[in-house]
């Protein structure tokens, strides 16, 4: 087991210490012994003692080796010691790495849940919410409307003989007039309000707080008049109509399922008659053709 990095480099520091030391100690010592000869050939000495002068070479090469096996310990702790750095390093980035994909991967999967739960309420065919987010909106809209005293509107819509779009021109046809349909009805809601399909040709419109009757019914008008625009399908221009059916909350109902079905219920009212829109709690049909 590597010691710390600091560690090693503070004990390569302190060896480093020691073999000055002895290197300086070695060097004052073979300073003191030239100056003890130099001496003697001063004073008139003619020998010097062979033994004596190959004791004190075996001394000096001794403390000279000595020194260099410290320098070589102190150059394998500092070898050591950067190894570990190194080595600490290479973990660092190897563990910054495999964050930036963990990262990566929970905003892959975050993603992906969004797609998945956009594609779970949302309608393939037009991109508009499903019944089930259109449900939830109603739902919140009623608890909205008790608490503040608001009126809603649902309006359930259908196309007129859109069947035959499809028997005369082709389902691709079909699919290009409805997402054209969903397009128009989208322009028309505010952010409070929702549009969804409802399946095959129908739609439901749900509006928050609209200002009264009357803003309900020229909502109506209006989206009956944008729907009777032609649509270019192959070259040819289609006129699509539609019929809708108005329930109110809370005269027409109190729950989600009593204003849809309440709506649904008029709708085939305006049907039948040949009406552009029936509000369900109105004694007669208004037209808005």
């Amino acid at each position: 087991m590597t010691s710390d990095p600091p560690a090693a480099l503070e004990q390569a520091l302190e060896q480093s210490h020691d073999v000055k030391a002895k290197v300086e100690a070695c060097a004052e010592d073979l300073a003191l012994k030239n100056e003890a000869v130099q001496q003697e050939i001063a004073d008139g000495a003619t020998t010097l003692s062979a033994d004596k002068a190959l004791q004190d070479s075996q001394v000096v090469e001794a403390t000279v080796q000595e020194c260099a096996d410290d320098l070589d310990e102190v150059t394998a702790t500092l070898a050591r010691g950067i190894a570990d750095i190194k080595q600490v390093e290479v973990a660092l980035t190897r563990s910054r790495a495999a964050l930036v994909e963990a990262e990566t991967a929970l905003l892959t999967a975050q993603e992906d849940e969004r797609h998945a739960t956009s594609r779970a309420l949302h309608d393939s065919a037009t991109g508009l919410p499903n019944r089930v987010l259109f449900d939830d909106r109603l739902a919140q809209g009623i608890s909205l409307a008790e608490r503040h005293g608001w009126i809603l509107a649902v309006m359930f819509l259908d196309l007129d003989r859109f069947k035959n779009i499809n028997d005369d021109h082709g389902h691709a046809a079909g699919d290009l007039v409805l997402r054209e349909i969903a397009s128009r009805l989208s322009q028309y809601a505010r952010d409070e309000d929702t549009v969804c399909r409802n399946g095959g040709d129908e739609f439901l419109y749900l509006l928050v707080n609209p200002k009264g009757r009357t803003d309900v019914e020229r909502k109506a008008v209006a989206v009956l008049g944008d729907i009777a625009q032609a649509i270019a399908v192959g070259g040819r221009d289609l006129i699509v109509r539609a019929s809708i059916g108005i329930a109110m909350y809370p005269g027409d109902g109190t729950t989600a399922d009593q204003l849809v079905r309440n709506a649904d219920t008029a709708m085939y009212r305006a049907k039948s008659g040949a009406c552009g829109y029936v509000l369900f709690g109105a004694a007669g049909a208004s037209s808005g053709a």
